[in-house]
C-alpha cells in the first residue's frame, strides 16, 4: 500500500482579502499534513486562488482594469498568507495557470465524451456572491418577496443558453457512495445533511454561461465559459496532473486524497465534484471534511458591521504560533466558534506560557547554571520517570486515531495532558533542592525532564512548528523532516544548549 497522502485546502477566491475563515482552513489542513508527514507518511499538501467568475469580471470592472491584473494582485495576498501562517504546502496553484487550463478542458472533453453534457437554456436564480445556482426551495424568501440565500446574499433571476451536466442521472450512485463509505463526508451532521439533500431530488445542472466572458472557455463550444464550480473543483487533480492521459509520478497521490473545505461549499465538493468524477469514469478523493463557520465575540462576522478579523493583525499582535494554538485548540474541528481576544489571551498565558514556556524555561535553564549547559543522561529514576516514558508512546499511538478522526482539539488536549505530567514530575522532585545534597539523581531528573522536552517539541511540531524548532535549537538539535520514528534515535545527552530563551511572553488581559 503506498504511503503518499495528499491534502487540500479549498481554493480561496480573490474577490476580496484573506480572513479568519481562510486563515482557519489553511492552518487546519497544515496541521494535518505536518502530523502525517510525522507519522511517516510522504506527504503533499496544496492550497491555490479560484481566479474566474463574474464577482472578479464586475470587481475589475469597478477597478477599471482587467481581471487578470486583479487576479495577479489578490493571489499574491493569498499566496503571503501562506508565509505569514507558516504553512508547509508543497504547491499553489491559481485557476489562470495554464496546468489548470488544461486540466479543467480535459475534465469537460470526458464528460462530453460520455453524453454527460448537453446544451439547453438555464431559466433561474443565481447568486453571484456564491457563484452559485439556487433551486427556490433552497432560498429564504424576504419580506418585500424577493429571495436571499441562507447567508444572506442576494440572487438574481437569469435566462441564458448553457450546457448542462447530467446531475439528476447521478443521484442512487451518489446515494450508495454515502452508504459504501461512511466516511466519505465529514462530520456525520454534514454528511446528513449531504443524505437529505440528493434524496430530495438532483435538477441537471448548468455548466456554462454565456452572458460573460472571464472565465476558460469549453473546448467543445468557444461561445461558453465553464461555470466556475466545474472549472475550480478540477484544481485538486490538476495540482498533481491527474486529468490528463499521461503517466507520471504525481498521480499516485490521487489514490489517497482528502479535502478540507468550509460547510458553505460542502455540496459543490460532496455532490457535485463526486458526480463529475464518476460520470468522467475518474477516481473519487477519499475524504472530504467540512469544518464550521467562526463568529467574532458572539456576533456574526461581516463587513457592514466592521467585525471582520484579519489575520494578518491578530498574528502581529499576539504571534502567530499562539494564533495557530488557539485556532486548532478551541473549538472541536468540524463545529462551529467563537473568536474572542480575552480567550485567546487566557489560552495564551495559561497553556503556553505557564505550561509549556515556565516547564522549558525552569528546567533548562537549571542544566545552563549547574550543569556547565551540558545534557545529562537519561536514566529510569523512578516509578514515575518509567511513567513519563509510557505515556508518551501512548500518546503518539493514541493520536493517530484521533487526527485519522478529525479529532484535532483532541489531539492537542492529549499532548498537554503529557505536558501536565511532565510539569508534574519535574515539580514534584523538586530538583532544585538537590543539586548540592544528591547531584546524581538532581542530574537524572534534569536528564530524563529535558528528553520529555525533546518529544513534547515533536509533539506539537504540527500545531506551532516555529516553538518547536526554538525547543530542537535550545536542546541544540538541528532536525529536517521529523517523524515519530525518528525520535526513538535521537539522543540528546551530552548536548551543550544554546542559548535559553522564554517561549512565550505573557500578554496583559484589557478586559
Amino acid at each position: 500500500m503506498s504511503n503518499k497522502y495528499y491534502i487540500t485546502t479549498p481554493i480561496y477566491y480573490v474577490n476580496d482579502k484573506p480572513h479568519i475563515g481562510h486563515a482557519y482552513t489553511s492552518v487546519a489542513t497544515d496541521f494535518i499534513a505536518r502530523f502525517m508527514s510525522l507519522r511517516g507518511y510522504d506527504v503533499r499538501f496544496q492550497t491555490g486562488t479560484d481566479e474566474h467568475g463574474l464577482k472578479i469580471q464586475k470587481a475589475a470592472d469597478v477597478k477599471k482594469i482587467e481581471p487578470i491584473e486583479l487576479c495577479d494582485q489578490n493571489s499574491q495576498i493569498f499566496r503571503d498568507l501562506t508565509v505569514s501562517l507558516n504553512l508547509s504546502n508543497d504547491d499553489f496553484i491559481r485557476t489562470t495557470e495554464e496546468r489548470h487550463i488544461d486540466g479543467a478542458s480535459y475534465l469537460w472533453k470526458r464528460l462530453y465524451e460520455r453524453d454527460q453534457i448537453y446544451l439547453g437554456e438555464y431559466t433561474g436564480w443565481y447568486s453571484i456572491n456564491d457563484e452559485t445556482f439556487y433551486n427556490e426551495k433552497d432560498l429564504v424568501k424576504q419580506n418585500d418577496g424577493s429571495f436571499k440565500t441562507i447567508t444572506g446574499g442576494p440572487v438574481e433571476w437569469i435566462t441564458e443558453k448553457s450546457y448542462f451536466f447530467k446531475l439528476s442521472e447521478w443521484s442512487d450512485k451518489l446515494l450508495n457512495l454515502y452508504k459504501n463509505n461512511p466516511n466519505f463526508i465529514s462530520p456525520t451532521s454534514k454528511r446528513n445533511e449531504v443524505i437529505k439533500f440528493v434524496e430530495s431530488g438532483l435538477n441537471d445542472l448548468s455548466v456554462s454561461r454565456t452572458s460573460f466572458e472571464w472565465g476558460i472557455k469549453t473546448p467543445t463550444d468557444n461561445n461558453h465559459i465553464m461555470y466556475v464550480w466545474l472549472d475550480a473543483l478540477t484544481c485538486y487533480a490538476n495540482g498533481i496532473n491527474y486529468l490528463n492521459d499521461n503517466d507520471n509520478e504525481l498521480k499516485e497521490y490521487w489514490k489517497n486524497v482528502v479535502h478540507i473545505v468550509g460547510k458553505d461549499i460542502l455540496r459543490h465538493h460532496a455532490v457535485y465534484w463526486p458526480a463529475f468524477l464518476l460520470a468522467a469514469d475518474l477516481e473519487l478523493p477519499k475524504k472530504i471534511f467540512a469544518h464550521g463557520w467562526w463568529t467574532n465575540e458572539g456576533k456574526k462576522i461581516s463587513k457592514s458591521l466592521g467585525n471582520v478579523i484579519d489575520p494578518i493583525e491578530i498574528i502581529n499582535n499576539y504571534g502567530l504560533d499562539q494564533f495557530r494554538y488557539f485556532l486548532l485548540r478551541e473549538v472541536p474541528f468540524g463545529n462551529d466558534g467563537d473568536f474572542s481576544k480575552n480567550a485567546l489571551v487566557n489560552r495564551i498565558n495559561s497553556d503556553l506560557v505557564n505550561d509549556l514556556g515556565n516547564l522549558c524555561q525552569r528546567s533548562l535553564t537549571m542544566i545552563d547554571k549547574k550543569l556547565n549547559s551540558i545534557i545529562p543522561p537519561v536514566n529510569n529514576i523512578s516509578k514515575n520517570g518509567d511513567k513519563l516514558v509510557k505515556m508518551y508512546y501512548k500518546t503518539v499511538e493514541q493520536s493517530s486515531t484521533l487526527v485519522e478522526e478529525y479529532k484535532l482539539h483532541d489531539y492537542i488536549k492529549l499532548v498537554w495532558l503529557y505536558i501536565n505530567e511532565v510539569n508534574k514530575f519535574f515539580n514534584d522532585s523538586k530538583p532544585w533542592e538537590l543539586s548540592e545534597s544528591n547531584p546524581k539523581l538532581f542530574s537524572d531528573i534534569l536528564g530524563l525532564t529535558s528528553d520529555s522536552i525533546k518529544k513534547i517539541a515533536f509533539l506539537i511540531n504540527p500545531i506551532m512548528p516555529e516553538t518547536s524548532l526554538k525547543i530542537f535549537n535550545m536542546l541544540a538539535l538541528n532536525l529536517d523532516n521529523i517523524s515519530f520514528e525518528m525520535e526513538k534515535s535521537i539522543s540528546i545527552s551530552g548536548n551543550k544548549l544554546n542559548q535559553i530563551n522564554h517561549l512565550f511572553s505573557r500578554v496583559q488581559n484589557d478586559n
